[in-house]
Parts: structure tokens; sequence; C-alpha cells
């Protein structure tokens, strides 16, 4: 075992030591975050492409239902998040930022059970496999695998509130398997050509031609499209720019090729009904790299108006894995080009 996995190990164990018990709705939930400098192992390396790597965190808690992040979104503030975890609950809270505007911590985290149509709530993944999260107005949409369904929530309320409706998902269900559901929802910009239209995509469900099966349910382009399948890699949530392209995380993990991860950008053109996409690949990361099962990104436009992403994992409450949170900023000649192409 190595020496950075020996201080995990300890690390948690202390958080463990500290306080097992799951945390009831509205407690706070304490965090310990430890920096991440390098992307690459052993790498000064920032650029990569048309992204910069601006630093992570690595978090345990010593409350044994904080992990499993499932998809991340921030609000307007660029600071306050919401979370969904796999297990079927909320997670809320603010990130904290250093002298230098680096990832340093988070703050105000709370931890509160998610709650279906019928205001019932149910712990584990039988019934609240939450995998997607959209902000959409006043209104929150979640994504679930397994019992595959678009719940929607308002906002604000979200967290007391169960379910208040369910939207089609324009992808028949039989095509879904247990476990390869709806892993991404999320909201075009009102000036791209979708029109504020929301759009998922399929884990691994697939159509006819192999390819990954998606929808925009709602605004003029309503209707099914693909994306090309590429490897072992699957979709493990999108997010869409400020001018309108759609980014994909997608994440491998088997025996013969080990841990990896991609980020793809798709331009927002070409997403249209019927259409078989593939798009442009800005990032890859492997075992080399500063990854676990990375399953959460959001993307939002920060002060001085650069495009900041962030990235998310789920330790799917593994002593083994680890909860990491990894922010990079897209170059303005990147937005540019991704505009102008």
């Amino acid at each position: 075992m190595t020496v950075k996995r020996l201080c995990r190990a300890a690390l948690v164990a202390f958080c463990l030591a500290a306080g097992a018990s799951s945390s009831s709705a509205g407690e706070d939930v304490p965090v310990i975050s430890r920096q991440i400098t390098d992307f690459r192992i052993g790498s000064s390396e920032t650029k990569f492409g048309s992204l910069e790597f601006l630093g992570g965190l690595e978090m345990v808690s010593s409350r044994a239902l904080f992990g499993s992040l499932s998809s991340i979104r921030f609000r307007q503030d660029q600071k306050h998040f919401i979370v969904v975890l796999d297990t079927g609950q909320w997670l809320t809270g603010s990130i904290e930022r250093d002298a230098k505007g680096r990832l340093s911590g988070l703050a105000n985290v709370e931890i509160t059970p998610m709650k279906n149509r019928s205001g019932k709530s149910f712990e584990g993944k039988g019934h609240m496999d939450a995998e997607g999260l959209a902000l959409d107005g006043d209104r929150i949409l979640v994504s679930f695998e397994q019992e595959h369904r678009v719940d929607v929530y308002p906002d604000p309320g979200f967290a007391e509130s169960g379910a208040i409706a369910t939207l089609s998902m324009l992808i028949p269900r039989k095509m879904l398997s247990d476990n390869r559901g709806i892993e991404t929802i999320t909201v075009a910009p009102a000036s791209s050509p979708l029109k504020g239209g929301v759009v998922i995509v399929s884990e691994r469900g697939l159509d006819s031609e192999g390819n990954r099966m998606a929808a925009i349910l709602s605004g003029p382009l309503k209707g099914r499209f693909s994306i090309e399948r590429d490897g072992s890699f699957d979709v493990t949530d999108g997010a869409f720019l400020p001018n309108g392209d759609l980014l994909l995380l997608e994440r491998r993990f088997n025996m013969a090729e080990g841990i990896g991860m991609r980020l793809r950008r798709i331009k927002g053109a070409d997403i249209r009904p019927g259409a078989v996409v593939s798009g442009e690949l800005l990032l890859e990361g492997d075992f080399n790299s500063q990854i676990d099962n990375m399953e959460g990104i959001d993307a939002f436009q920060a002060a001085d108006g650069t495009t900041h992403i962030i990235l998310v994992s789920d330790d799917n409450h593994s002593i083994l894995q680890r909860n990491l949170m990894l922010e990079f900023r897209l170059s303005e000649t990147g937005v540019k080009q991704a505009s102008s192409d």
C-alpha cells in the first residue's frame, strides 16, 4: 500500500471513529478536505489542451451517508451547490477557496433524505437511485435509475418536498437496464438552438445501431437523438457550456483496462432529433491521474468571464475509493473555437 493510501486510510479511520451515525434531515455534516495540486500524479503540468487544472479536493466525513456523489449543480453565485446521492439523499453546501482562489474545502454541508411522489423516503438504491440533476427555473429535475424516471421538485423547498411531477422520458424504459439508466439530465441555455430544452442521456441504453440513446424532452427540437459509443466508456453526467455546447463526462472501469475518465464536447448546433453525434475529446485520465469513479460535472461562467468546469467522484462508500472534486478552466480560445466551429 502506498504512503498516500496509508494516510488516507488513517484519515478515514479517524473520521469513522469520530462518529459513524447517519445524518438526519437538515443535520450539519462535517467534511475534512485535502487539497489536490496536480492532475497528473507526480507532474506539475496544468495545461491539457484547452483545459487548465486549477486544483481539487479529496473529501471524507465522519457521517456514514457522505459519499456516493452522483451529480452536482452550482447556484448562480458559483459557491453554493446541490448534489444528489445515489443512496437517495440531497446534499447541499458551499465551496471555500484559499487566498489564491483554489478550492480549499466545503462548508455548511447538509444531507437530507429525498422523497418520492408519495412523500416517502427510501434509503438505498432500490427506489431512490438518483443519478442526474438539473436546475430549471423554479424546479429541480432528478433522473433515477432502476425505477427509471425523471421527477420534478420545487425550488425552493426541494429538500422538504416530495416529487410534484414526473416527466415523460421519450426513451422506452424497457430499453434501459436496471443499473444503466438516465445518468445525465441538463438544461440547455435559453439562447441556444434548443431554447432551454431539457436533455437526457442514458449511461448504456443503446439503440439498434449500438449508440447511446438520448432525448430532448422539451422546447422546439423535442425528440430523440443518439450519441456514438466509443470503446468501453459510459456516460455519467453532462452540462451545457454558456455557448450552448454540451460537455459529457464519461467513465470506464473494468479489470482489463482499469479506471478511466473522459471529457467530451458536442457542438450545440449538432443536437437535434434523429441526429447521431460524437463530439471532440477534451481530456482523458487514467490511473496516472487524480481521478476515481467520476460521476458528476457542472460548468459555469466565473466572475472574470472564464468558464470553469467542476467534476466530482462517487466513492461507493468504499475505503478503496475517494470522493474527489476537481476544477478546470476552459481557455477563452477553446470557448471561441467551440462557438465558431
